[in-house]
């Protein structure tokens, strides 16, 4: 069976890339987890998402942009997406990576970028005596992308930015520290495992220990945290969370079950019959290949159906 760690490194891998996104058996299958290639296209399903009472963040898809053209063209895409979102009433907000807007390459301009957007980002609600703009999530990469992307995101706190918050992923063996920080300073985090491969010094390796630290940041986020995205599709974790809250009398409404667009549609639904809250984190765009490969990673015995197809004749 294809391991996760080959899958992921497949994620990086240009040549195979190409291959993949020629085949369009690939693209069939990748759109089972992107909502498509074009920002207008994503309307419909998030439309049918807020329909089931399931709120939407969605995610242009686009990692390690090369030059400052693709830079502003990401730029100009998130302020129309902020359009598309006030224009269409979406129940949505927005996540954003900052290796697309120019981390890699110039880390002030990409600076100046995150907080342009969140400047400009809209006001849904005209009744809010506070007109707070929507909330922008900063999304996080990999490990060594971790400490400029919470330092950058206190640069803008410093700056009175502070509709946005970060993501921590479980798995990082400095995750603890980092929840203590943001908790302490009030920030919204949205919690997930990680995704990307990592060495065994800076990652824990063991599902088992990922799973155990993951459970150990949510009830901590759960009791002291402001309205936490308890990311997970994992329905043991799912179970132990709302037992907890019910354990510790949290409200429903003091946070939020996160899911991925195409994953576990049941327990999404199922989640917003018993009164939860759920928000669906909606990928769209042409750069869908690296995110593919890493949903396939969690997910080994579809990635061997996905390969039989990709070469058959």
């Amino acid at each position: 069976m294809l391991g996760r760690a080959l899958m992921l490194g497949l994620a990086g891998n240009k040549t195979v890339e190409t291959f993949v996104r020629s085949n369009p058996f690939a693209s069939k299958a990748a759109s089972r987890f992107v909502a498509g290639e074009r920002m207008e296209e994503t309307i419909g399903p998030v439309r049918a998402l807020n329909s089931q009472g399931i709120s939407v963040s969605l995610d242009l898809l686009g990692e390690s942009v090369k030059n400052g053209k693709e830079v502003s063209e990401v730029v100009e895409t998130q302020l129309s997406l902020f359009k598309m979102i006030e224009t269409h009433h979406l129940n949505a907000n927005v996540s954003l990576k900052l290796s697309s807007l120019g981390m890699d390459i110039d880390s002030e301009q990409c600076y100046h970028n995150v907080a342009l957007l969140l400047r400009a980002a809209p006001i849904l609600d005209p009744s809010d005596p506070l007109n707070s703009p929507m909330f922008v999530r900063i999304d996080m990469e990999g490990s060594d992308s971790t400490q400029r992307t919470i330092d950058l995101f206190y640069r803008l706190k410093a700056e009175n930015l502070n509709n946005t918050g970060l993501v921590i992923q479980s798995y990082l063996r400095r995750s603890e520290e980092d929840i203590e920080r943001l908790i302490g300073d009030g920030v919204r985090v949205r919690l997930c495992k990680g995704a990307y491969k990592e060495p065994e010094q800076v990652a824990f390796p063991e599902k088992s220990d990922v799973d155990a630290s993951y459970v150990k940041l949510m009830k901590r986020l759960m009791l002291r945290g402001n309205y936490p995205g308890i990311a997970t599709h994992d329905e043991k974790i799912i179970l132990e969370a709302k037992a907890f809250a019910k354990t510790e009398n949290i409200p429903q409404d003091r946070f939020e079950f996160q899911m991925l667009f195409g994953i576990r549609r049941d327990l999404q639904t199922g989640l917003i019959q018993e009164g939860y809250r759920v928000r669906c984190y909606t990928p769209f765009g042409d750069h869908w290949y690296p995110y593919f490969m890493r949903r396939l990673a969690e997910r080994p015995a579809n990635a061997i159906f996905i390969l039989k197809n990709l070469l058959k004749p």
